[in-house]
């Protein structure tokens, strides 16, 4: 187990490696004119001159990769070009907003989509498998950002207008503030984000129980008189859970990056929404700061879900 670790944890350095040398190349090479941007389009070339000076863009490209390296291993990703923030100080503000949107909606779609899953697969075909197949299908298909809207014209504007005002129209609450007004916050989007990605853990679950329910095991647990709820969560459900823990470690590691669209419809200052104005300001630093934590959440969500991947199922360990 541990050269299994090492090999995956040495492939994923590579990989972050890689990624350096990627977004350098994209937003160091590319032919865009940082300083004459920042400087303004009726600045002199003497203040473009020293606006490069001052950013380090003089320098040769290799020696700018060296410092732009070996400050993103210390953990400096620089300034924000228009406030002087450090890019950490305006990530670390964004990123407990988006840490509490996900792992919110994370447990709601992880239990909602194993719970409908399992009940579609040891009932195959019957009314209630269809109808769960049908309430899956109708919110993978609908975009999040109908959804979410849809929430806040029923369950915020029209409650509101009747005088029941349960649910904010955006904007997040810190914890510091209480955990009523946190949750109040937090419960359209979690909702919004576990209806739409509860439909494939639904989907993937029901496929993999179906497949491990006819296998020779299940039946001779059954043949020796095993209760059909042992039988199924026992020895059924861990086994048909290597897809789903597949697919949870990656979707949680990409939306750790930033969950762009909920963010932006609720008002979440996440790392979403900061990567949206960073964008629109053409502001670099925190442009690659949050792609390289992005990055970062990915590599660490697919090592994670490997070393679950091998408690699950000895065999991956050989490979």
């Amino acid at each position: 187990m541990g050269r299994f670790l090492v090999r995956r944890i040495a492939l994923g350095i590579l990989v972050l490696w890689l990624i350096t040398i990627a977004v350098f190349a994209l937003f160091f090479i590319a032919p865009n004119n940082v300083a004459q941007t920042l400087a303004g389009r009726q600045a002199t070339p003497e203040t473009v001159a020293l606006i490069s000076h001052r950013l380090g863009l003089d320098q040769p490209l290799w020696k700018q990769y060296l410092t732009f390296v070996g400050n993103a291993v210390r953990g400096d990703l620089g300034y924000d070009y228009y406030h002087q923030v450090p890019v950490t100080e305006i990530m670390g503000a964004a990123l407990p907003i988006t840490i509490s949107l996900v792992i919110g909606a994370a447990i709601l779609w992880l239990g909602f989509g194993v719970f409908n899953g399992v009940i579609s697969a040891i009932r195959p075909r019957s009314f209630v498998d269809r109808g769960l197949t049908v309430f899956s299908l109708f919110f993978y298909s609908m975009p999040t950002f109908l959804l979410g809207l849809l929430l806040l014209y029923f369950l915020y504007f029209q409650l509101t207008l009747n005088g029941i005002a349960i649910f904010p129209a955006g904007g997040y609450a810190p914890l510091t503030e209480g955990v009523g007004p946190w949750f109040q916050h937090l419960v359209l989007p979690w909702v919004t984000l576990a209806l739409v990605s509860a439909a494939t853990y639904t989907r993937l679950t029901r496929a993999s129980m179906l497949d491990v329910l006819s296998e020779d095991y299940i039946r001779t647990a059954r043949a020796k008189g095993i209760g059909e709820r042992r039988v199924v969560v026992r020895h059924g459900l861990r086994a048909a859970l290597t897809p789903v823990v597949t697919q949870f470690g990656i979707d949680v590691g990409t939306l750790l990056g930033g969950v762009v669209v909920t963010e932006t419809v609720f008002s979440l200052p996440g790392l979403g929404k900061t990567a949206i104005d960073a964008i629109n300001q053409q502001d670099l630093p925190v442009i690659i700061g949050i792609v390289l934590f992005a990055s970062a959440a990915v590599v660490v969500a697919n090592i994670l879900v490997d070393v679950a991947y091998a408690g699950l199922d000895p065999r991956v360990r050989l490979h």
